[in-house]
């Protein structure tokens, strides 16, 4: 028998052995590692090749052999005498054959993009939106123009889904477009059986896939069941997929093209500008009374006799802001997704019909509105991205006509949006980036838009359409931020050493000075005002100097703020950080609203002769018109 000291040395030996093997193992992964690297890259390099291959053909060509066709239908069934840009590459690649990922601005024209070609060749297109009420509207209007077309919803009668069905196995397939919702398809085996017959017969013509961004769980708006949709190329090969969408970064459209299963497909993108919107940050008062006031003002002079849209992120702010309109004998509808739909349908109707001169509500009131004579969106509270921000502001001015779009800020409304949204991956960076949005005194917004959307646009562009550039002489304030920064710092230090948490209006009390004497710090309380320095508490948010803590209630999610990881660079003998923020411009809610895109600056603005000069990126100095320099105040820290 062996001794204990054999049996020891004999456990050396094999943890030598272990260790050289685990040596090996992690030299052999990282060499796996790399080689799927360079695949990833080269597939990409593949993918971007095809892509770039097909954006080189002249989609938007008048020779193909259905282009008479096409224009026939366009002019005769639609009514319609010219194509908006981008619909007719996307029509006529979709009848080549070609995947291909559309997105066009909202209001600029997508459904036409399948609706069109579904009249030209025989077969079925399939329509998958998550949006009822939309698929409703288009239906109704398809049926008014004598397009055969159906619709399939988890509210559709049973015997009404039993012959959509007979219709898919029906060797003639007398409908032109089937409607469904992406839950439909995955969870309805027999709808799917039914499909492949009607693909087997060669009837399938193409899928089209509208608000395809809510694929990626990085796009605004993702919904689990569009992942199923990933085994449609698979399941139906040779048939076309035309994804369209308003809202896409490069981000979220190459993994869309990923979970579709399209790699390397036809990208066919409008500029996401809208000239003839007019963008602007109102300061949000702090009363629940005030803002219905400016509200009020908005609707019975600036926007008088217009129709609107006012978002709010509640159902009880959506209710409760109606309630307090019509008090005030305004004509105004509530909507949210908690009523019924017949309810719903109502309020649309009357809107619609101008009976409601506005309607409040949540983001359920949104994408697939068809009403182009929308004058204003009101944000009574911050969007959750800036991607739901284009696209909710995106419904107004669908006309062509100047529109506007009014977002009131306050810091409190962040916390109200990032407790609803802080759990799923990527919300608090979009957030943030709506509120960098608010936040911003220096630059265009439309330019803030633009590179969100990895796009490049100039001061012509803009035309003075947004409160930046309408008013480019007011007053700039640069804040000097560092002994700031270190003030709370010592505060948030010294709350965690007493096992206190506090919320972003108990931080803004101990730096003035108010409320619990032992969390208060020991300097002077900060040289400008309570509302400017919860403009300081948002921006260290979305810089990294404060973060977010969420904790939960039996009833609600409460955020608290915590130093972030930049805080810890404040003692650094080099540190430095500015902030500098613009006074809230002019904006007349007593009078009408201007009605032409000629009227880019508001009466009341006393800076018409000034010339701004073009509109600079972010990373470029502050604007500054030509005839005279923004005055700037430089605001010490101490």
């Amino acid at each position: 028998m062996k001794s204990v000291i054999e049996i020891e040395r004999e456990i050396k030996n094999i943890e030598k052995e272990l260790n050289k093997v685990d040596s090996e193992i992690a030299k052999w992964k990282n060499r796996q590692r790399e080689l799927q690297e360079k695949k990833t890259l080269l597939k990409k390099t593949i993918n971007k090749i095809k892509s770039e291959s097909l954006a080189s053909v002249d989609w938007a060509g008048t020779t193909y052999e259905w282009s008479e066709d096409v224009n026939r239908v366009l002019r005769d069934t639609f009514k319609l005498n010219s194509f908006r840009p981008k619909q007719l590459s996307a029509i006529n690649s979709t009848l080549s054959g070609q995947h291909a990922l559309v997105v066009m601005p909202t209001g600029a024209g997508k459904s036409l993009c399948y609706q069109l070609p579904a009249l030209i060749k025989p077969g079925l297109t399939i329509v998958i939106s998550p949006l009822i009420s939309l698929m409703e509207d288009q239906i109704r209007s398809l049926t008014a123009r004598k397009i055969p077309a159906k619709l399939v919803t988890s509210t559709s009668p049973r015997e009404e889904i039993t012959a959509v069905l007979n219709l898919l196995k029906d060797k003639i397939t007398p409908i032109k477009l089937l409607y469904v919702t992406p839950e439909r398809l995955a969870k309805s085996k027999r709808f799917m059986a039914n499909l492949q017959q009607c693909y087997a017969g060669g009837r399938l013509q193409r899928i089209a896939i509208d608000e395809v961004h809510c694929c990626s769980q990085w796009g605004h708006d993702f919904r689990p069941d569009y992942k199923f949709l990933g085994i449609l190329s698979s399941m139906f090969p040779n048939v076309p997929i035309l994804g369209l969408t308003a809202t896409a970064t490069a981000h979220v459209l190459n993994d869309v093209q990923k979970i579709l299963n399209i790699q390397g497909c036809l990208v066919i993108k409008s500029t996401f500008n809208r000239p003839n919107l007019f963008y602007k940050i109102l300061e949000k008062p702090t009363s629940q009374e005030e803002c219905i006031t400016i509200l009020e003002k908005l609707l019975k002079y600036r926007y008088k006799g217009e129709s609107g849209i006012i978002y709010t992120n509640s159902i009880k702010d959506s209710e409760d802001l109606a309630e307090e309109l019509r008090k005030r004998g305004l004509k105004v509808g509530c909507y949210h997704a908690h009523m019924e739909a017949d309810s719903r349908r109502k309020v649309h109707s009357k809107w619609h019909e101008k009976y409601y001169q506005a309607i409040v509500a949540t983001v359920a009131f949104g994408m697939g509105i068809d009403k182009p004579d929308v004058r204003f969106i009101i944000h009574h509270t911050i969007s959750k991205s800036m991607e739901n921000y284009y696209q909710e502001s995106g419904r107004a001015g669908r006309d062509g006509k100047r529109a506007e779009c009014v977002t009131l800020y306050r810091m409190q409304d962040i916390f109200k949006v990032s407790t609803m949204v802080f759990s799923s991956a990527g919300n608090m960076d979009n957030l943030y980036g709506m509120i960098k949005y608010c936040l911003n005194g220096k630059y265009c917004r439309r330019q803030l838009i633009a590179e969100h959307f990895e796009e490049d646009w100039g001061y012509a562009d803009c035309n003075k359409m947004c409160d930046v550039c309408s008013n480019p002489c007011s007053i700039l304030r640069e804040i000097s931020l560092e002994n700031h920064c270190k003030t709370l710092s010592y505060i948030l230090d010294k709350a965690e050493s007493k096992d206190t948490k506090l919320t972003a209006q108990k931080l803004l009390s101990a730096w003035f000075l108010t409320g619990p004497v032992n969390l208060r710090h020991k300097g002077k309380e900060p040289n400008f005002s309570r509302n400017l320095a919860e403009d300081v508490i948002a921006f260290l948010l979305t810089e990294g100097y404060l973060v977010e803590d969420f904790h939960f209630t039996a009833y609600s999610t409460i955020s608290y703020i915590k130093k972030g990881p930049n805080m810890d660079s404040v003692n650094d003998v080099d540190f430095s950080l500015k902030m500098t923020v613009r006074k809230y411009s002019d904006f007349d809610l007593d009078r009408p609203a201007p009605r032409d895109l000629e009227s880019e600056v508001h009466s009341n603005d006393k800076v018409k002769e000034k010339k701004p000069e073009k509109c600079k990126k972010m990373s470029s100095p502050i604007i500054e018109p030509k005839a005279k320099k923004s005055k700037v105040l430089v605001i010490d820290s101490d």
